[in-house]
């Protein structure tokens, strides 16, 4: 798994807010009152009721079917709420191009969000599987100026990884969906927990990058894992469990094969042009906006490029994407995630684009499925 982040970045204000969600707590814990209100209110709301916080968890809560088998786990949970409702403020003020507010992930620490919710290894630092090359260069000049290839029917619908952290499993099928796509024209939902489960392949020059079930993984060691076993099977024939179990592969079952796969440049319109001609790529980036991550187009000041923890699928680009606080319209990645409908931009994240922001452009692989 990747490094827990922390952005610090408190003013005075953001230090005030700190002193009144503790002061929530307190008297939650001793009045143990539950104040009903079915809205759920902007992070940036300057009211400092001591009941505001409460009220915003209660209706997290309802909105999400949260439940806690515990007076002590729900203060526990309401505290971690607390201090990611002054996070999502903090990535507002860092992201403003974006949206940051209360998600399904907001009563889960940084650190609980991480282990359950991503599950990349490899640390961004080149590939050395021994199998794959990098791609050669292709013409740029003639991309359209907006591309999805969900239009053209090359992406199943948004999965759910639950808490799980098999995130390289899911953008390791999506690509392979895709290009099975593209050769066959017909789009199958193929099985993420046969790699859960059957897939211990290790990276040939980093060691401890090994696929490990709910553990973590990386899409170019399953590539290597599904060329030596002899292919995937579809989701309906080994559905996911969102468990490692005992590997239940069955190779007469297999429905897609894949015949190589390779490394894309780390340009961005060469990313573009691989996109468009090969198909969705499986993409590694830092996922550390993306628990608190609303919609728009997320465009961060700082985010670390070479601290790669999240696995996702990039499924085609904008030239110009709204801003909700208007102030520019920028050209975005087109990102699909593994976390639900609820989240995001119905399972979709908005990535800037042109500037390797966190890491888009460092760990890209494109993926070709034989006939």
């Amino acid at each position: 798994m990747g490094r827990p982040f922390v952005v610090s970045t408190l003013s005075c204000a953001v230090s005030v807010a700190v002193l009144t969600c503790a002061l929530t707590l307190s008297v939650t814990a001793i009045h143990g009152s539950y104040p009903e209100d079915p809205i759920i209110h902007q992070v940036t709301d300057s009211g400092n009721e001591l009941v505001g916080t409460e009220r915003r968890f209660r209706s997290f809560m309802e909105k999400y079917g949260k439940t806690y088998g515990s007076r002590e786990e729900y203060v526990h949970r309401l505290g971690i709420f607390a201090k990611n409702m002054i996070r999502a403020a903090e990535h507002q003020l860092l992201d403003p191009t974006a949206v940051h507010g209360v998600t399904p992930f907001s009563d889960l620490s940084e650190e609980e969000f991480e282990s359950m919710y991503t599950g990349f290894h490899g640390g961004g630092l080149g590939f050395g599987n021994g199998v794959s090359e990098t791609a050669p260069p292709l013409e740029v000049g003639d991309l359209p100026e907006n591309f999805d290839w969900r239009e053209k029917g090359a992406v199943t619908e948004v999965k759910m990884q639950g808490i799980c952290g098999a995130c390289w499993a899911f953008s390791t099928t999506g690509a392979l969906e895709g290009a099975n796509f593209i050769a066959t024209g017909k789009l199958l939902s193929l099985s993420e927990q046969q790699l859960v489960d059957c897939d211990n392949m290790c990276d040939a020059h980093e060691k401890d990058a090994c696929d490990n079930g709910c553990k973590g993984g990386l899409m170019t060691n399953a590539y290597k894992y599904l060329i030596q076993s002899g292919g995937l099977q579809e989701e309906s024939s080994y559905p996911y469990t969102g468990k490692k179990g005992e590997c239940k592969f069955q190779p007469e079952k297999v429905a897609v094969r894949i015949a190589n796969f390779t490394n894309v440049p780390l340009d961005e319109n060469q990313i573009a042009a691989n996109l468009v001609h090969r198909g969705p790529l499986a993409v590694g980036l830092n996922a550390v906006f993306m628990q608190t991550y609303i919609g728009g187009v997320s465009c961060p000041l700082i985010c670390f490029k070479k601290m790669l923890n999240h696995g996702v699928l990039l499924v085609g680009y904008g030239a110009k994407g709204f801003s909700i606080l208007r102030l520019s319209d920028k050209p975005y990645w087109i990102i699909k995630n593994s976390w639900g409908k609820h989240w995001g931009e119905h399972g979709y994240y908005r990535l800037c684009r042109g500037h390797g922001i966190c890491g888009i452009n460092t760990m890209v692989s494109a993926v070709v499925t034989q006939n």
